[in-house]
């Protein structure tokens, strides 16, 4: 068994979580549950591969061969039932890097890209940056459950949308996108000749009774219109060695982003990177499902903490390790909103407007953590909320 009760120190380890609190929050009392990164040790597994890595000494120019491509392969049929092609696959320092290479090379200049809001900040610049016009298709909340409004999501594509970004598990609201919902997307992006752009990065996080699906998978047809990005670093905590890939079977789009990649001077991985990968997906398959349990009991934990409160509501999390809290009925403005938490709560969770006009209102939690850390953080905003009402 692993024992993830005691967190690694992180202060001065150069971490944006902790090492930043006084820059970000004004106070080090702060306790950070923001950024999307874990308080959580990597596997010994994955541990041992870099040791071993590192006392070899030598770090130069490295490959991403046929062992690396055969790891990424396992993964997905083992964890997603999904069966690629090594000829599909390219590699790059992250998500988002991948996410924006594909923007500028799949689409032009104004052209219009749509995103299903609230979602992830860098989503707004993934489109503003690069000249296109943003569309924004606001996800319907309905008894406490985010759904996709498929009559908004056809007229906007039915107004000239050249891509979509797609986010499962979506950050914030922690839906798990079903494979009707998905196929519904994917049929209708077919219908209006649409890019999809998705972002799978929290495909492994996902809670009993839902199941991830890569929209990609569910046809031929949707495979062709897809990129996929994918990583192991939220899964295992490796956002800093900067490592993920993209997946798409059509050569001609893949070429355009691989050339375009090094157009940019990205030639390569990181050599630590590589090896965390290709141990993590080996190796870490009993890790992964301890952590998924820990995570579970983390989910649970929010959820009970505010079921006999009218203050905050906790949309119920199907995937991620991202809680979103609605905290609309203690109505405060957007500032207040974040003053009290940051200075009555004394937590540092991320501002709900930051992913967009519908957080209002919102604050989204991060629970990968030591079960004591979610306790303290939820005693210190049921603490203060408590005073709040005095």
């Amino acid at each position: 068994m692993v024992n993830f009760d005691q967190a690694p120190q992180r202060t001065g380890t150069r971490s944006v979580k902790w090492d930043l609190l006084k820059s970000i929050y004004g106070s080090e009392e702060v306790l950070p549950m923001w950024v999307a990164d874990m308080d959580i040790a990597v596997p010994d597994s994955v541990k041992n591969a870099l040791v071993d890595r590192a006392e070899h000494g030598i770090f130069g120019y490295t490959v991403t061969d046929k062992a690396i491509s055969d790891s990424v392969i396992s993964w997905l049929e083992r964890r997603h039932g999904w069966k690629i092609k090594p000829s599909w696959l390219l590699y790059s320092p992250g998500v988002i890097t991948s996410l924006h290479m594909a923007v500028q090379v799949l689409t032009e200049a104004n052209d219009k890209i749509m995103i299903q809001t609230p979602v992830y900040p860098p989503f707004y610049d993934l489109v503003e940056m690069h000249d296109r016009q943003l569309v924004k298709c606001p996800l319907k909340l309905k008894e406490g459950r985010y759904e996709v409004d498929f009559d908004a999501f056809e007229t906007s594509l039915s107004q000239g949308v050249k891509a979509l970004i797609l986010c499962n598990p979506h950050n914030p609201v922690g839906r798990v996108w079903t494979e009707e919902e998905l196929r519904k997307i994917g049929q209708l992006c077919l219908k209006h000749n649409v890019l999809i752009f998705s972002d799978e990065i929290h495909a492994d996080v996902v809670y009993p009774g839902h199941t991830h699906v890569p929209i990609a998978s569910l046809s031929d047809e949707i495979n062709q219109i897809t990129i996929t990005c994918m990583s192991p670093t939220k899964s295992f905590n490796l956002a800093g060695l900067q490592v993920s890939y993209l997946i798409t079977p059509d050569k001609h789009k893949r070429e355009k982003i691989d050339h375009f990649f090094h157009k940019q001077g990205i030639k390569m991985i990181n050599t630590m990177g590589i090896t965390a990968l290709e141990a993590a997906y080996n190796e870490g398959d009993d890790w992964l499902e301890q952590l998924l349990r820990l995570l579970d009991g983390n989910r649970q934990l929010v959820e009970k903490a505010f079921d006999n409160r009218d203050e905050i509501n906790v949309i119920p999390a199907e995937g991620t390790y991202l809680i979103w809290l609605d905290c609309r009925s203690l109505n405060m403005s957007q500032e207040e909103l974040k003053r009290f938490m940051q200075e009555d709560a004394k937590v540092g969770l991320n501002d709900g407007a930051s992913f967009g006009k519908d957080g209002e209102g919102f604050m989204r939690i991060n629970i990968a953590c030591p079960r004591a850390t979610v306790e303290e953080g939820l005693n210190r905003i049921l603490s203060a909320l408590d005073a709040r009402k005095k």
